[in-house]
């Protein structure tokens, strides 16, 4: 919600707001539970949104606009009572050397601009305003008072409006608020003169407030917004004055004169217009439409200035197609094939039977073309016919070839099918979503791999809807992704909401994406900024068994206190494969080690894994993770730790001491040296002997480690562990006197 509410007031136009608006509504504000969000938004807007002196003068939807709608839609007494206080809080107290006249701004602006469409937002706020003084805290009324009081005269100071008169003597005020008003605000109000003009009463439930709050007067005095002195250093605001334009209605085709055009044209496909512009039934009119296409097929000099008048006409008298709802409430066969049944899908039909051959189908483009170009949500109207009829499967071979066609006489097929889908998404999302298999089945060079299209997607659709398309992939009907364009996508994503990243890593999920795919994004993912994707990836990972090449990937992540991935997955995999993990990070370590002493340089383009280093820290962290494994037990651990310790600086073996600490008895790992004759002849032989005195040893280094282990846990920096540690040499010199000497 945060970012949404940045986007509107940083990035959309005054004007433009509306649809922004019922998609924030439909998605946040459409439960009752959701009433109480309407006072926390306000907060954020008045605290924290606080608008450069740029953005104040650009045309961006004002604040106080956003919070206006936000009052509008409350519909619980409660929430409007929370959310006017959200709106005044910042005045209870407000005192200009430690607050921001920015956090009171947007309530005076709310009541001005309000004052002519909406009178009733104006008088419940200044009638909350006047309650409030002595009602929020009895105790506190003569500071709340004065906190008010000093709200205003700020107001005046700052310039965020000239005079208080006309809010305070609006004479569309109810009498008894006025006189509230000036009994609360006598300092503020003009004096009385003459006869007082006839009022509008208040409504009884203005409490809660409803209407459209979306258009705003034009003022006698414009306000002027006030400097942003705590968060801009930009100097004096200078004066400028803003001119709000009223919200308009969802853009329609303007009605425009076609007379001119219509005497352009001649014949019968002059008496076709004529008859269409006149006719309201549509069957009739699909009647006519069929006929002007025979007109248009048989004319031999239909040229581009024929096609223009005849597609501006079409566009005007057709106008009502492209505003009406298209995609049917009810999917089944007999309501799509009515939504077909209008004079547009007549002249799609004809397009997709003309064989591509048939000299008359670039006339029909011509025509198509400049349809198109006064009504551009002609480009999506063709997808959904396509899809609706199936003329892609009715053994015709100009079905998409008929959009691609059309397509390309606007611009680059992948322009204008983004541009299509852009539309359709805006207008109808349901109808986007059923568009969205056959465009990658149709259109699989342009749409598989596009991050702009599946941005569009996973932008939109809800849970129902990405179970869909998950169905889709599942039956086979749809693929959109492949290897070259993978690893493009997933950087883009990096910026998407949370929601959208979560939709595509569903989508992936549904295609059995190779785990490789993945791999060489992982070290450029932060722990913190990109937790979406590495949740995702932690969890594919975890379907995986450990292997050199995912060992390689992952342990070139750096090592940081608060990065916990690469633990995560390996402390997992020691639980699930720990013989086969100890034996890669082993394997890892010999064949660093003989690349070192090599001293070759490593082949161009190949991963040749994680510096000896980095690897040891990956399993330090490991090791301050996992107090309870036979992982570092292990004899391919222990004889790797031995191996590292022996060729690590003093530095090194200082900063991972406890690390090596755990491979200090590893020589005992190995198998016990060949036992005399005598000891041959037991049962079992010398090779069951051998067998049990490695298992005996093999858990005894693990005693061991687990004993080192929960010594470092406590301190590995103490001289208490230091002190523990040191039985140890003494207990071998033991076990060697018990060999040479004889007076024991």
């Amino acid at each position: 919600m945060e970012r949404k509410i940045l986007f509107l007031t940083s990035q959309v136009k005054f004007g433009n707001q509306k649809r922004y608006q019922e998609w924030f509504q439909r998605q946040y504000l459409s439960t009752p539970e959701s009433q109480s969000l309407r006072c926390d938004l306000i907060r954020f807007i008045c605290g924290v949104i606080h608008p450069s002196n740029e953005l104040l003068c650009s045309d961006i939807i004002p604040r106080w606009a956003v919070i206006g709608w936000l009052l509008t839609t409350c519909t619980s007494n409660v929430a409007a009572s929370n959310a006017k206080l959200a709106l005044f809080y910042d005045w209870l107290f407000f005192s200009p050397d430690r607050d921001n006249i920015m956090n009171i701004e947007p309530a005076i602006l709310v009541m001005y601009h309000s004052m002519r469409p909406h009178p009733a937002i104006t008088a419940t706020l200044l009638d909350f305003l006047c309650r409030i003084m002595s009602n929020f805290c009895k105790s506190l009324a003569a500071q709340v008072k004065q906190g008010i009081y000093t709200s205003l005269r700020q107001i005046l100071e700052k310039r965020v409006l000239a005079s208080l008169s006309p809010l305070f003597d609006n004479p569309k005020l109810d009498k008894e608020l006025r006189t509230m008003i000036r009994e609360q605000f006598a300092e503020f109000c003009s004096p009385v003169e003459g006869k007082v003009e006839e009022t509008v009463p208040m409504p009884p439930g203005a409490m809660i407030l409803d209407g459209n709050h979306n258009s705003v007067m034009n003022c006698e005095s414009e306000a002027q917004f006030s400097e942003d002195e705590d968060d801009i250093p930009l100097g004096k605001l200078r004066s400028k004055d803003i001119k709000f334009q009223p919200i308009r209605e969802p853009s329609k085709a303007e009605q425009m004169d076609i007379s001119e055009h219509l005497n352009q044209l001649s014949g019968e496909i002059r008496n076709k217009i004529l008859d269409l512009q006149k006719e309201k039934n549509s069957e009739v009119q699909c009647e006519i439409v069929e006929g002007l296409l025979q007109d248009i097929l048989r004319e031999e000099d239909f040229d581009q200035d024929t096609a223009t008048s005849l597609g501006t006409c079409l566009a005007q008298i057709l106008n009502s197609e492209f505003t009406r709802k298209l995609f049917p409430q009810e999917l089944d066969d007999e309501s799509i094939e009515e939504s077909l049944g209008t004079p547009l899908f007549v002249i799609f039909r004809n397009l997709c039977q003309t064989p591509e051959e048939d000299p008359s189908r670039q006339a029909q483009l011509m025509l198509l073309w400049e349809l198109g170009q006064h009504q551009p949500r002609l480009g999506y109207r063709l997808l959904y016919f396509l899809r609706a009829s199936g003329s892609a499967n009715s053994g015709s071979t100009s079905g998409y070839t008929s959009y691609r066609d059309y397509a390309r006489s606007h611009n680059a097929l992948s322009t204008c099918l983004l541009h299509d889908l852009k539309l359709c998404q805006d207008d109808d999302v349901r109808l986007f979503c059923y568009l969205v298999p056959e465009i990658y089945t149709q259109f699989p060079n342009v749409a598989i791999g596009n991050a702009d299209i599946l941005n569009l997607i996973v932008s939109c659709i809800d849970a129902l809807q990405l179970q869909d398309l998950v169905c889709h992939i599942l039956q086979g009907n749809m693929v959109m992704f492949r290897k070259d364009s993978f690893i493009s996508i997933l950087n883009a994503s990096l910026e998407w909401e949370t929601f959208e990243q979560f939709c595509l890593w569903q989508l992936i999920a549904a295609h059995n994406i190779p785990v490789d795919y993945v791999l060489p994004i992982l070290p450029k993912l932060e722990f913190q900024a990109h937790a979406e994707a590495l949740t995702s990836i932690l969890l594919l990972l975890k379907q995986e068994r450990p292997s050199m090449e995912l060992l390689k990937h992952i342990l070139c992540r750096d090592v940081k206190g608060s990065d916990l991935f690469v633990v995560s997955i390996l402390k997992y995999w020691t639980q699930e494969h720990e013989v086969q993990l100890s034996e890669l990070v082993g394997s890892l370590f010999t064949k660093s080690g003989s690349a070192a002493k090599r001293k070759r340089q490593p082949l161009a383009g190949k991963n040749q894994g994680p510096a000896p280093e980095q690897t040891l820290a990956h399993l330090d962290q490991l090791r301050q993770h996992c107090k309870q494994t036979s992982f570092f037990g292990q004899g391919a651990i222990q004889a790797a730790l031995l191996q590292v310790q022996a060729t690590s600086s003093e530095a090194q073996k200082t900063k991972y001491s406890d690390l090596f600490a755990l491979a200090d008895d590893a020589e005992e790992i190995k198998a016990p040296p060949s036992t005399p004759p005598k000891s041959s002849s037991s049962r079992g032989g010398r090779g069951g002997k051998t067998s049990n005195a490695a298992s005996s040893s093999q858990k005894a280094a693990t005693s061991r480690v687990k004993a080192v282990l929960a010594d470092s846990d406590s301190s590995t920096e103490s001289s208490e562990d230091e002190e523990a540690a040191k039985p140890k040499p003494p207990r071998k010199k033991k076990k060697t006197a018990l060999v040479t000497s004889d007076s024991d």
